[in-house]
């Protein structure tokens, strides 16, 4: 009973694991942005399907198109939420699959794609219907091909090449909402208004400005971190803050460095 533990308070990155308030605002979304599932006809051949209607959807900056296709196999409309391409528009004629043509809203494997093509919602593992690229102006481009491996190389928009299998499918074409924060914010309203769609995660107290109990960096008669900012990976939750498992610090000089093996300069 005499022991004493000399604890602080459960810190606000623990507490956002929790849910709660912290849960995301997803009241007025439209829906996941997929592509269809992977079927007979899109391995095959081509499905045709036509843009019903491009919609905003609350908490995202890229825009959505309602995509109806004919089911295949029964008789009725199948409606698909896609992630719009720039230069979607209503009416267009999107065509899905192996055979499809390369024009841009066009769904097809990347390994039939010539090389250099810009993509976005980019599948990581075939049939998982988009992952990579799907924020409001990016794009991945298509680097190279095995066709013995049936692998493709592919630039991400981190800049980071990765290879994925060439049946993995994408979307021809950038997101479209791009240059989207070109724009200053300019006021706490509007940074208010965008996190209110997102989640609660908007004004944030830096930790250097909290007491002691509340933040390892808080506390002191000047604002400072007193000690060094880099955690390691397997440090207790509640000391979980500022640089976690840092491989470098500082800023980044001189630009990236290309890694060996890697022709392609950027």
């Amino acid at each position: 009973r005499g022991h004493i533990v000399n604890m602080g308070r459960v810190i606000r990155g623990q507490r956002k694991g929790a849910g709660s308030i912290f849960k995301s605002h997803t009241k007025h979304r439209k829906g996941a942005a997929k592509l269809r599932p992977l079927d007979y006809s899109e391995r095959n051949g081509y499905l045709k399907g036509v843009v019903k209607e491009i919609i905003h959807d609350p908490g995202r900056g890229a825009p959505l198109a309602v995509v109806s296709f004919r089911d295949p196999y029964r008789y009725r409309l199948r409606k698909e939420i896609f992630i719009a391409t720039e230069g979607m528009y209503t009416g267009q004629f999107v065509y899905c699959g192996k055979k499809a043509a390369l024009q841009i809203g066009n769904c097809l494997p990347i390994g039939t794609m010539p090389e250099g093509t810009i993509v976005c919602n980019l599948e990581e593992k075939s049939g998982d219907r988009g992952k990579v690229a799907r924020t409001s102006g990016n794009y991945a481009t298509v680097v190279s091909h095995n066709p013995e491996t049936k692998r493709t190389r592919v630039k991400l928009p981190s800049g980071v090449k990765k290879v994925y299998p060439s049946a993995n499918r994408a979307m021809i074409g950038i997101v479209a909402g791009g240059g989207r924060i070109d724009k200053p914010m300019l006021k706490a309203g509007r940074a208010y208004h965008k996190y209110k769609a997102k989640r609660n995660c908007w004004p944030r107290v830096r930790g250097v400005a909290m007491n002691p109990v509340e933040h390892p960096h808080g506390g002191g008669n000047h604002q400072h971190i007193g000690t060094p900012s880099t955690v390691r990976r397997d440090t207790s939750a509640g000391r979980k803050v500022g640089l976690i498992a840092a491989r470098r610090t500082g800023r980044i000089r001189g630009g990236k460095k290309n890694l060996k093996g890697d022709k392609e300069t950027d």
